[in-house]
């Protein structure tokens, strides 16, 4: 079961996502980010799953999407990368 966060706490004044607390982006311009293939969704896909709780990042993307990324995102997670490996991990054995 999923506890994310809730919208009216998941951005901030200006409608940025707590977790991209480095960039100027909208909640709607990351949706868009995420929704176009290549190198800058990989980007964006690997900030989300690195700086994000868990249960949000799963509000965005599901484990497919992950797992087919993982190959050109997971060297990017830092130390969420044991997390989500965990993780996909996990999914697989279900």
């Amino acid at each position: 079961m999923l506890v994310p966060t809730p919208q009216e706490k998941l951005c901030d004044q200006r409608g940025r996502p707590y977790f991209l607390w480095e960039s100027e982006l909208t909640l709607e311009e990351f949706r868009s980010k995420l929704r176009e293939p290549g190198p800058e969704r990989d980007y964006w896909l690997a900030t989300l799953l690195r700086q994000a709780k868990p249960d949000d990042a799963l509000t965005f993307v599901d484990l497919a999407a992950v797992r087919e990324a993982w190959p050109r995102i997971g060297a990017r997670l830092g130390k969420a990368q044991a997390f989500w490996a965990w993780r996909l991990a996990k999914d697989e054995a279900a």
